[in-house]
């Protein structure tokens, strides 16, 4: 069913958790693993910061096809850019399912930060599965 999967990771527990998901349905399909990190700036300690996040997802992961991908965000459109980051990523790979984790926020808290999960659901085309913590 899946033969390209995707998953966005932030460094977080709840991302990590969305990397063993996408590696279980990943080898569960044959599929390839696409690991994606979005930055919110682009200095050079910023993409190193990125760049670490990637390797740790990609080590956790084993036998698998797996590539990785360090998405430059629009610093100045906050969330939004880094959902369109990821969006664009997803189309320009062409995913079949997108795997990201979500902080599971309510209420005000949720009003006022945001969720890049839930801006992803209303962007992206293809199938999304929302990781929550455990």
């Amino acid at each position: 069913m899946y033969k390209k999967i995707m998953v966005a990771v932030d460094g977080s527990e709840t991302g990590n958790q969305a990397v063993a998901e996408a590696e279980n349905i990943a080898n569960t399909y044959n599929a390839t693993l696409c690991i994606v990190h979005s930055v919110g700036g682009d200095t050079e300690a910023d993409k190193n910061a990125g760049a670490e996040i990637l390797a740790q997802a990609k080590s956790s992961v084993s036998g698998l096809n797996i590539e990785t991908r360090l998405l430059e965000a629009e610093v100045e459109y906050g969330l939004n850019g880094i959902t369109e980051a990821i969006a664009k990523a997803t189309v320009d790979w062409g995913a079949d399912l997108l795997v990201v984790g979500t902080a599971n926020r309510r209420g005000l808290e949720r009003f006022f930060v945001g969720s890049v999960a839930e801006q992803l659901v209303a962007k992206v085309d293809a199938s999304i599965l929302l990781v929550r913590p455990q």
